[in-house]
Formats: structure tokens, sequence, C-alpha cells
């Protein structure tokens, strides 16, 4: 009786915790086309806490279902008509708060990528990407994080960076080793931690286990964060390329 009774309590302590991640939230879907709206609403619907309390297919309907309901998160396709997604952002910022938003692309270049972030945008997936990295964005958004792909990571650096080559005097105020800074490079450039590994011919448990040294050193809680923070801080190797 005694184990049973001690299996339920951490039990339903794990379901706190599990909860407590799963921030709530209540969504807006603007898309164009119905049929990809509504395969959106079947992901999102089954997903805890997510509600969807609206969907737009222009915008103009957009513009006002933001307004009128406030949603938690926005999630724009790039493609609307007569307007693109980009035009929508603009006049949302121009008129109001942008809600917490994630852009759904097939494709977005550098600087189609920092315009949006400059606009507000907390999120991009592109239309290739499972259900689940969606789903997975939507809660990062919620918890008021950013959610990028290394590779969109890599053309934020870039984009702000410009050529690789440029160097830049590298500042190391934060106690990071040699080899940290090595991988701060590798993972601000947009390397996954399968390519820091092979790069410098470490395990991939080894990279995670530098990442989180550095997470904690830096204050930082993401591979953003972590482009953005060395970038500002001149902790990027301009030949680590």
């Amino acid at each position: 009786m005694v184990e049973v009774e001690f299996a339920s309590a951490i039990g339903r302590e794990l379901e706190t915790i599990v909860n407590a991640e799963l921030v709530p939230g209540r969504i807006l879907i603007a898309a164009e086309h119905p049929i990809f709206r509504d395969g959106l609403k079947r992901v999102l619907e089954t997903e805890p806490g997510l509600h969807i309390i609206g969907e737009a297919g222009d915008a103009a309907a957009t513009l006002h279902l933001v307004r009128q309901r406030e949603p938690d998160l926005l999630l724009l396709d790039l493609a609307m008509p007569p307007a693109s997604g980009l035009d929508i952002l603009r006049a949302l910022a121009a008129v109001s708060t942008l809600p917490r938003t994630i852009v759904l692309t097939e494709r977005v270049d550098q600087e189609q990528l920092v315009l949006m972030l400059r606009l507000g945008v907390r999120g991009v997936v592109l239309k290739e990407a499972t259900s689940q990295s969606l789903c997975d964005s939507i809660r990062s958004v919620l918890r008021d994080q950013y959610s990028l792909g290394p590779e969109q990571v890599g053309d934020l650096v870039r984009a702000m960076f410009g050529s690789t080559g440029a160097g830049i005097i590298r500042r190391n105020p934060f106690r990071l080793t040699p080899r940290q800074l090595e991988i701060v490079s590798a993972v601000a450039l947009g390397e996954t931690n399968k390519e820091v590994a092979q790069h410098f011919s470490i395990s991939e448990e080894t990279v995670k286990h530098h990442l989180a040294n550095i997470f904690d050193k830096l204050g930082v809680y993401s591979r953003l964060e972590l482009a953005i923070f060395a970038l500002n801080h001149g902790l990027i190797d301009g030949d680590a390329s």
C-alpha cells in the first residue's frame, strides 16, 4: 500500500512538472488555403492547453481578428493575399502591439529573417517541418523564447556580422576555455551538435556538456540567445567558418 501511495505521489509530481512546462495559449491561424488551416487545426487541437480562437484567410481578416481577439500567438503564413505576410507584420507593428508570432514559410532569406525579427516575430517554421517541430516551436514562443532552426541562427549571425572573414577583436571576459570559445563560434554560425562534434573530433555528449557550461557562464538559454550574445560581446571568431 505504501509503495502504491508513493508511486501515485511521484506520478502526481511528474504530472505537475509536465503541466507547468505546457504553457497554455490562445492561437490565431492566418493562412490562405482552408485545407492548410484545417491541417494546422487538427494538429494543434490534439495538444494540451492550445486553443484555436480563430482563423483568417487574408490580410484584412488577420488584422481585424488580431485586434478583436488579442491572441497569445499568431501563426502566420508568409504567403498571404493580397499582401504578403511581411506587409501584415508591418501593419500590425504600426497600429498595435504584435502578438507573439510564428511565421510559416517554404523558405526565408537573410534579409527577410532580419526584417521579421525586427518587426517582432519570435519564431520561423519551415513548411517542410514535422508537426512535432511546429508544436515545440509554439511551446517555446509561448514561454517568451525564440524558436529558430540552426540554419536560421547562422543566417541571422551572418547577416548581422557581415563577412565571416572580416575579423573582429576577440574578447573573453567570461572565463570560457579555448575549446568553449571554438564551440561558441561554431554554434553561432549554425552548426548542429553533430556537426560541432565532427568539426572538433569530439563526441556529441561532450558538445552537450560544453554547451551546458557555456549557457551557465553566459546566462543564456538557447542557441539563438547564444549567437546574439556572442556577436554583441565579441566572442565569435571571424575565421571559424
